[in-house]
């Protein structure tokens, strides 16, 4: 999906998307998530929607980019042989027990904060995919791209935000810092990975996150 609409951005086209994936956090978004069929017919009886494109470091993206923990599981996900949902969580879980948070500086407009998190996510989207809403307000034709940065998870909260994740209640979650802006910047002490999409990039200290509004149309229902 991210390789094919990256292209399409600012063109006439509009993106046919037949969800195949483990996650479709678009797809589901979008309502074009269930039956192969569905899909199909939805390229002839749906309509063009205009949405925007998120972009970080300059890479495309169209539902979720982060960093942090996210980005170190997107790492390890995409190097296994087989995927899926319950290989998601085992790579997650291993993943989870050497990981620490890190320092992240935000910027925006209305200023600059800092905050400790263990992963953080800058959504154009409202979900990952399999319905973890990771931004639970965010639209996809407003012109922001809404930032989730979450707290150390520990065996005594780690129930609680995955509840909260999937109930589309985790911006209200304890600790939590949440941020909705057309542009962000994020610091953070060392380079490392960023993925956008859950596509690995190698990334340097300081990151721009930035949207461009209405720029990819998607047939949808």
């Amino acid at each position: 999906m991210n390789e094919v609409a990256s292209a399409l951005v600012g063109t006439p086209a509009a993106l046919g998307l037949v969800p195949c994936g483990s996650g479709d956090g678009l797809g589901r978004h979008l309502r074009i998530h269930g039956s192969f069929a569905r899909a199909l017919d939805l390229l002839v009886s749906g309509r063009p929607r205009l949405i925007d494109t998120g972009v970080a470091d300059g890479h495309p993206f169209f539902t979720v980019a982060g960093l942090g923990f996210e980005a170190e599981i997107a790492r390890r996900f995409n190097a296994l042989a087989r995927r899926g949902f319950a290989r998601y969580l085992t790579t997650a879980f291993a993943a989870w027990r050497e990981w620490e948070p890190e320092e992240f500086a935000i910027t925006t407009a209305a200023g600059r904060t800092s905050v400790r998190a263990f992963t953080l996510a800058v959504a154009n989207a409202a979900q990952y995919g399999n319905n973890a809403l990771i931004a639970p307000a965010a639209a996809l034709d407003d012109g922001r791209l809404d930032l989730c940065a979450i707290p150390r998870v520990t065996a005594w909260n780690g129930a609680s935000l995955a509840l909260r994740l999937f109930r589309g209640t985790i911006d209200r979650a304890p600790g939590v810092v949440s941020h909705s802006a057309p542009h962000f910047v994020i610091e953070r002490a060392a380079p490392g990975p960023l993925h956008t999409d859950g596509e690995v990039h190698s990334a340097g200290p300081r990151i721009e996150f930035s949207v461009r509004p209405a720029s990819l149309r998607v047939m949808a229902p």
